[in-house]
C-alpha cells in the first residue's frame, strides 16, 4: 500500500481504540496490531519513514488493504489482538521460537490408567502433566513414582468382564513387585485410583497430601500387624522426603505463583518463566521471541505470559513481574516486588535469562570460530542488509561509455565471497542511443536474467548496482517486468558516501566503514567497474585500429589482421620501412600502406 492510497482511506479511519489488520493481495493477514487511537496508529506507518525499521517498511509495501475493528476499551483491544494472533499466526507478528519437543507425563484415560513419557499431546481425554524441560528432572520424577507407587505398564484391556473371565496371566513386572496384579483382580480399581491421585499430587508439586497418604498406609499396616509392609511404606516415606528435600523449596509462605522476566539480545527477546507450587519450583523455562517489527518489551512479555500459562496449564492468580503491565487475563494480580522473598524469585528469573543469553553468545562465538571467513563475511552481510538468506551468490553490474559512444556493461559474479571469473559477462548495449546510463542498465539487467530464467539457472541472492537511486530503479524495473523482484535482494551503492540504497526505500542505510560486509560490496563494485572499463577500452581500441587499416584502399581484412597480430598496434605499423612492409605482405600492398602513412604524416606537418 502506498502513502497516496492510504491518504484516500485516512478520512474514514476512527479515533477509537481497536484492532487493525494489514492484508496482502490474497487477503491473507500479514500483521495484527492494537491501538488506543486507530487513526493515529495507522497514520504512523505512512508518515516519515526515516527511522522506521526495514521489516516494517517491507510489511507495509506488501500490504494491499487494511481492516480494523472498533472496541470499547484498550483491554478489549488487547483480548481481540491476542485471539486473532493465535488464530491466524500472521507472518509479521512476533514469532515464538520454541522448536524443542518437550516431555510430558501422560496419565492415560482408561481403567487402571498407565503412566508414561510422551512428546505428543493428543486430545483423547488423558491427563498430560508438564511439559518438563529437563530430561534429568523428568527421569527423577518418574523413578520416584515407580518406586513409591507400583503401577501397570502393559497395554491390556483391563475391563471388568475380561478380569472376571480370567483372560490374563501375571507378567514379570508382577513377580519383581513393580505391579500389584490388577489384571488378575489382586488390586482393586479404588486402590489403584488412589495411587493415581497421589501421582498427580507429586506432578503438581502438592507434596503434603502424598506424605499424608504414605503415613496413613504405614499406620494401617502397623495396626494390622503387617510389619513388613509397614516397613516398606516407611522406606518409601524416607525416599519421598529425600526427593522433597532435593527439590528447590524457595519459600514456606509463598504458595502458588508464576514469575516472568524479559531481556533482549540482537533482534530477539528472551523470556524466563518460573512456576512455583506450594513454595517449590516445579517448572522453569526460557524461550526466544523473534522480533519482526518494532515490538515493545511490554507487548512481547504479555504475549509470552499468555503462551506460557496456556502451555503449562497455569491457573495461579498471582504473577510476579519487574514492571506492572496490563495482562490479557483480567482476574490475575500483578506483583512488582521491591524486596523480600518475591523479589528474590524475580532476581532468580532474571539470572536465568542472563545465563541463557550468555550461553547463546558462547555458542555464537564457537560457531564463528568454526565458520570459514567467507561464511562469517556473508552472514554479516545478510544481517547488515536484513536479508532472509545468506547471499552465497552475488552479482554486480556497471555501465561504461564515452559520451554515448561504444556503450558497454559488465556483470561480475561472486560465489562464497570470492570472484568467480569464469561466470563474468560483458555486454554490448544494443537498444540505447546516446549516453543514457539508466536505459542501458534496464536493458542489461533484463537481458541477463531473462536468459538465466530461460536456461533454468539459479538466481543470485543479492544483486548490486554500481550507482545511486536512478541506476537502481532502472535495474528494479527490469526485475519487476520479469517477475523476480521479490525473489532477490537488489541494492545500489553510491560512491560518494558509500550509501546503500534499496529500490523501495528513499532513505539509504550506512554500513560501518570497517565492516567486512561493506568491503565485500566495495570489492564487487570495483571489480565490476574494472571489468566494464577494460571491455570498453578494448572496444574503442578495436574500432580505431580496424577503421585505420580498412580505410586504406587495397588492404584486405586478412592482411590487416596479420599485421595487427604481429605488431599489436597501428603505431608500430606506421614506423615500418617500405622494405619491411613489402617483406611482410608483398610489393603492391606494402607500397600502398607505406604511401598512405607517409602522406598522412606529411599532411599533419
Amino acid at each position: 500500500m502506498t502513502t497516496e492510497e492510504f491518504r484516500n482511506i485516512s478520512p474514514t479511519l476512527p479515533k477509537n481504540p481497536g484492532v487493525y489488520r494489514f492484508l496482502d493481495e490474497d487477503r491473507t493477514i500479514l500483521y495484527v496490531g492494537k491501538a488506543k487511537n486507530l487513526k493515529k496508529r495507522l497514520t504512523s506507518y505512512f508518515g516519515v519513514k526515516k527511522h522506521q525499521a526495514f521489516k516494517t517498511k517491507t510489511m507495509v509495501k506488501h500490504a494491499h488493504d487494511i481492516e480494523f475493528t472498533i472496541v470499547e476499551s484498550e483491554h478489549d483491544a488487547l483480548l481481540l489482538e491476542n485471539s486473532l494472533i493465535k488464530k491466524h499466526q500472521p507472518r509479521y507478528n512476533v514469532l515464538l521460537k520454541d522448536a524443542k519437543s518437550y516431555t510430558y507425563i501422560c496419565i492415560k484415560k482408561e481403567r487402571f490408567p498407565r503412566i508414561f513419557f510422551t512428546r505428543k499431546v493428543r486430545r483423547d481425554g488423558s491427563v498430560y502433566l508438564g511439559p518438563y524441560t529437563s530430561k534429568h528432572r523428568t527421569k527423577q520424577i518418574f523413578d520416584l513414582i515407580k518406586n513409591l507407587f507400583p503401577l501397570r505398564t502393559c497395554k491390556l484391556n483391563l475391563s471388568k468382564e475380561n478380569i472376571d473371565d480370567g483372560k490374563f496371566k501375571v507378567c514379570l513386572e508382577y513377580h519383581i513387585k513393580n505391579c500389584k496384579g490388577p489384571c488378575i483382580g489382586e488390586e482393586s480399581e479404588e486402590e489403584y485410583n488412589e495411587k493415581i491421585e497421589q501421582v498427580k499430587n507429586i506432578l503438581k508439586g502438592n507434596f503434603k497430601p502424598v506424605k499424608d497418604y504414605i503415613k496413613a498406609e504405614m499406620h494401617k499396616f502397623a495396626e494390622r500387624m503387617e510389619f513388613e509392609k509397614a516397613q516398606e511404606m516407611k522406606e518409601k516415606l524416607t525416599l519421598f522426603e529425600d526427593y522433597q528435600a532435593k527439590s528447590t523449596v524457595v519459600s514456606q509462605t509463598i504458595k502458588d505463583v508464576d514469575v516472568f522476566t524479559i531481556d533482549s539480545y540482537k533482534d530477539s527477546a528472551f523470556v524466563n518463566f518460573i512456576k512455583i507450587a506450594n513454595g517449590a519450583i516445579i517448572n522453569t523455562d526460557t524461550v526466544e521471541l523473534k522480533k519482526n517489527l518494532d515490538e515493545e518489551d511490554e507487548d512481547l512479555l504479555r504475549y509470552a505470559i499468555d503462551r506460557f500459562r496456556e502451555k503449562y496449564n497455569s491457573i495461579t492468580k498471582e504473577i510476579i513481574l519487574a514492571k506492572r503491565i496490563e495482562l490479557i487475563e483480567d482476574d490475575v494480580q500483578v506483583i512488582v516486588p521491591q524486596r523480600g522473598e518475591k523479589k528474590h524469585l524475580l532476581d532468580l528469573s532474571a539470572k536465568n535469562v542472563k545465563y541463557f543469553i550468555m550461553n547463546l553468545r558462547k555458542e555464537e562465538a564457537t560457531r564463528m570460530k568454526k565458520q570459514t571467513s567467507a561464511e562469517r563475511i556473508l552472514t554479516t552481510l545478510r544481517d547488515d542488509l536484513q536479508m532472509d538468506e545468506i547471499p552465497f551468490h552475488i552479482e554486480c553490474f556497471d555501465n561504461s561509455n564515452m559520451q554515448g559512444s561504444f556503450p558497454t556493461a559488465s556483470c561480475v559474479v561472486f560465489k562464497n565471497a570470492k570472484p568467480s571469473k569464469k561466470d563474468y559477462r560483458h555486454f554490448n548495449v544494443k537498444t540505447v542511443v546516446g549516453p543514457d546510463d539508466f536505459a542501458s542498465m534496464t536493458e542489461i539487467v533484463g537481458r541477463r536474467y531473462k536468459r538465466m530464467l530461460a536456461e533454468g539457472d539459479e538466481l543470485p541472492q543479492l544483486i548490486i548496482i554500481d550507482g545511486g537511486k536512478g541506476q537502481l530503479s532502472a535495474a528494479a524495473k527490469s526485475l519487476r517486468e520479469l517477475g523476480i523482484l521479490d525473489q532477490v535482494t537488489v541494492i545500489g551503492i553510491a560512491k560518494r558516501l558509500e550509501e546503500i540504497f534499496f529500490h523501495d526505500d528513499p532513505v539509504p542505510i550506512y554500513i560501518n566503514k570497517k565492516s567486512e560486509s561493506l568491503k565485500l560490496i566495495q570489492q564487487a563494485r570495483n571489480e565490476a567497474h574494472r571489468f566494464a572499463i577494460t571491455f570498453h577500452r578494448q572496444k574503442r581500441s578495436q574500432h580505431f585500429t580496424q577503421s585505420e587499416l580498412h580505410t586504406i584502399p587495397g588492404v584486405g581484412d586478412k592482411t590487416a589482421t596479420k599485421l595487427l597480430t604481429e605488431y599489436k598496434s597501428v603505431e608500430k605499423i606506421k614506423n615500418l620501412t617500405l622494405e619491411e612492409l613489402i617483406q611482410k605482405t608483398n610489393k603492391r600492398i606494402g607500397t600502398i600502406i607505406y604511401a598512405y602513412f607517409k602522406e598522412k604524416v606529411e599532411k599533419q606537418q
